[in-house]
């Protein structure tokens, strides 16, 4: 919910042209899950567990790129942070399998699917649902 405020207050408050915020978007994703890979991967290492709970840096990664393009309106907002949600808890194919990726890359990478499936999922909505 953090990563939904801040993108939010960010959106509205940094001076960035409208038609920008998908980019910036993209950009910010991009940029924690490939920054969050290595320091996963220590964490791990460190604290003997192959995927700590208390590492949230992949949640990050994941709800941004479920956010990618998304109205900066509350419902909108509400139903990215859900979806992100609901697929990183259920992980349905091939999430699982992600997750068994080595070390940090399996950290971050189911995170980053469920991120995927809630931003299709998302713009579906969007397009033929929401007005």
């Amino acid at each position: 919910m953090v990563t939904v405020l801040a993108w939010w207050a960010a959106a509205r408050f940094i001076p960035v042209p409208a038609n920008w915020l998908a980019l910036v978007a993209v950009a910010v994703a991009l940029i924690v899950t490939i920054g969050g890979i290595r320091p996963s991967t220590v964490v791990a290492r460190e604290s003997g567990v192959k995927d700590p709970g208390f590492v949230v840096i992949d949640e990050v990664a994941g709800q941004m790129i479920a956010l990618i393009a998304v109205p900066l309106h509350w419902k909108y907002l509400l139903a990215s942070f859900i979806l992100f949600r609901g697929f990183d808890i259920t992980k349905p194919f091939p999430l699982r399998r992600l997750e068994k990726l080595p070390e940090g890359t399996g950290i971050m990478m189911d995170d980053v699917g469920a991120g995927l499936y809630a931003l299709v999922l998302l713009h579906i909505w969007l397009h033929f649902v929401a007005h």
